[in-house]
């Protein structure tokens, strides 16, 4: 059986117009002739298993009636244009470093034909294109979810034009800036910003999320969501080319082309295990003197459990995480993640939600403002600061009931914070450096370990901070036990924030390393020096692009869209959940345990049929036959890393 290597040759990710447009079909590489799309599907598909049981039924008729000759020289004739067939494949194999299953099967039916067992011949051909047959129907149901993902590709948008009037275009014409409108039900064309007060969609596509997302103004929509039931307006902020559901058709095809360490590996197999078969072959023709032993124990030694079951686990593998929101780039990384021993993360918005969340208001006496007043003012000067902090301060007011002051004036100092005039009364808000240097009676409050401090002075005299905290993710705690049971016992913390903060944070998620006060260069030194490898790094945002790159493994937290760290990632978990580090690794485990299983059940049982077929006990036809057995039991092997691994129910109520 000559192996079909799961090299998926798409051509427009884009295109939604097919599968094989995508790169997950079936299409040749040349244009079908008309006479071949004429005939039925299993002719078309299958044309050698076709001809081949033609044959075996005319050659079983010509027995019948009594003519033998004819029937050994028809089926001698037939096996010998297929094994010319094979030894132009055996050539091409050769050429692309592949070879060992192409010789023993030219060996195969060579043999059979020379000693006179042409029924034998015909079942071992029969056995070759059947297993060609089995081996695609194995990679079709693997690639099962990735397929209905592809298949549903954004194709056109509604966009605004001359006021309110909708034109339909092909969403390749979509420009960033456009506006655009989604109906009900109907799948987001690009990426784009919500200029709807609201909306309900459905990501459970891109990111495994069963549940309806809720979003408000202003939130990023991601192309090949579907939207609720209500029509919503957004403004395109990429093109078709460039949007995530693109991203994740790229990221798809490259994943199933490519192949992992231990899949190359299985191919190293295919070399002694075609000499040990010629010698084994070899050796019980010189004990028996009888040529026929040759043909017998070379029939049963066709290696195709090497060279199918493990691609065919690798891309199950690739498939159950696609359909659980973790797209993973490469299946060499499926290895490395099996094999991992230490994790390494990020803090802020990793460990944390990096969302901060308001923990207290602090005021410097009765004469100053209360505390509402200070986070009235406060939130109303952030609405003119780009600061991460800003848009928490924005919300801790939104969730107390106090409307933002209208602002006159506004000025922002790049990441030390912002003044404005609110309502008439002038705002200092940020750094300490920055407030104390703009008012009076400035104090520090005492902060404990994992807060952090927002400044806020009133015409020009400080009257309190907002004591602010990141929290832990609800998760992380359960995802780093998961992970010490999974065997990564080394983890460690790498952050930019100061000592205490990223001691408080590793305490509580069960961290038993720490490195504070890092720049992007010292994290890419201190993985580097890690001994316990492979080393899988987990992170969010641009700054971790290059500590993923230089990691083992990197892996990208809950990307939306293309950020450098999802581009410097190997790999990629679409929703913002930390428990999905753990589900792949688990993944990645069971994967390589499926597929080593399969590589060695096949090599056993077919050193077993070879070592019983040297005492003669099977005969050619019958040990064609249980071949055919063991190539099935081994690639249905494979695909039980469809299933999921087996681990406590995560924040979905399900595997994770």
């Amino acid at each position: 059986m000559t192996p079909g290597n799961p090299v998926l040759p798409g051509k427009d990710p884009a295109s939604p117009d097919s599968l094989e447009r995508h790169g997950l079909g079936a299409a040749p590489p040349t244009r079908t002739p008309e006479w071949l799309r004429s005939l039925p599907g299993p002719v078309r598909r299958y044309p050698l298993v076709v001809s081949t049981c033609v044959v075996l039924a005319a050659t079983g008729v010509l027995l019948l009636t009594g003519l033998e000759q004819q029937a050994r020289l028809g089926a001698s004739a037939y096996a010998a244009v297929v094994g010319l067939l094979r030894a132009i494949s055996m050539v091409r194999s050769l050429h692309g470093g592949r070879w060992g299953i192409d010789v023993l099967a030219l060996m195969a039916v060579a043999s059979t034909v020379w000693v006179r067992e042409y029924l034998a011949s015909l079942v071992v051909i029969l056995m070759l294109s059947g297993g060609e047959a089995l081996e695609s129907f194995a990679q079709g149901r693997a690639v099962r979810e990735l397929r209905s993902l592809l298949d549903r590709a954004p194709r056109s948008a509604h966009r605004e034009s001359d006021g309110t009037a909708l034109e339909d275009i092909s969403v390749a014409a979509v420009v960033p800036g456009d506006i655009l409108v989604v109906r009900p039900s109907e799948l987001v064309p690009v990426d784009g910003e919500l200029l709807s007060a609201a909306a309900s969609m459905d990501e459970s596509s891109l990111t495994g999320e069963s549940l309806p997302v809720d979003h408000t103004a202003g939130d990023l929509l991601l192309s090949g969501s579907v939207n609720g039931e209500s029509a919503l307006r957004m403004r395109a902020t990429a093109a078709a080319a460039d949007s995530q559901y693109s991203r994740i058709i790229a990221l798809v095809k490259d994943a199933s082309s490519s192949r992992a360490p231990v899949v190359r590996l299985a191919d190293r197999y295919a070399v002694p295990f075609t000499v040990l078969a010629i010698a084994m072959a070899a050796t019980a023709w010189w004990l028996s003197g009888d040529p026929v032993r040759f043909a017998q124990v070379l029939v049963v030694a066709t290696p195709c459990p090497l060279l199918i079951a493990a691609p065919v686990a690798f891309l199950a593998g690739t498939s159950q995480a696609a359909h659980r929101g973790i797209i993973i780039k490469n299946t060499g990384t499926l290895e490395q993640l099996a094999k991992a021993r230490t994790a390494v993360f990020d803090k802020t918005g990793t460990l944390t939600t990096g969302r901060p969340v308001l923990d207290k208001i602090e005021t410097v006496g009765q004469d100053a403002p209360d505390a509402d007043s200070i986070l009235q003012l406060a939130a109303s000067a952030e609405q003119y600061s780009s600061h991460v902090l800003a848009s928490s301060v924005i919300r801790a007011a939104a969730a107390s009931g106090l409307p933002l002051l209208p602002v006159t004036q506004a000025k922002e100092h790049a990441t030390q914070g912002v003044e404005a005039v609110c309502d008439g009364t002038m705002v200092v808000v940020g750094k300490a450096g920055l407030v104390r240097s703009s008012s009076s009676g400035f104090r520090e409050p005492v902060l404990e370990s994992g807060q952090l401090a927002i400044y806020v002075a009133i015409n020009g005299t400080y009257a309190g901070a907002l004591i602010m905290r990141d929290p832990l993710r609800a998760e992380a705690q359960q995802t780093l036990a998961r992970l010490r049971r999974l065997g990564l016992g080394n983890t460690m913390l790498l952050t930019g924030d100061a000592a205490g903060t990223a001691a408080h944070i590793a305490r509580e998620a069960g961290i038993t390393s720490v490195q504070a006060d890092c720049l992007p260069e010292d994290k890419v030194r201190t993985v580097a020096a890690v001994s316990a490898r492979p080393v899988m790094m987990v992170g969010d945002g641009v700054n971790d692009a290059p500590v993923l790159a230089a990691a083992d493994v990197g892996i990208a937290m809950g990307a939306k869209g293309a950020t450098a760290a999802s581009e410097s990632a190997d790999v990629v978990i679409m929703l913002d959940d930390l428990s999905k580090v753990a589900l792949a690794v688990a993944i990645g485990k069971r994967t390589v345990n499926v597929a080593l299983v399969s590589i060695w059940t096949g090599i056993g049982l077919s050193v077993g049929l070879m070592a019983v077929a040297m005492t003669g006990f099977i005969p050619a036809v019958t040990g064609a036959l249980l071949q055919e057995l063991v190539d099935l039991a081994t690639i249905l092997n494979g695909l039980r890393a469809l299933r999921s691994p087996r681990t406590e129910p995560g924040p979905e109520g399900r595997g994770a």
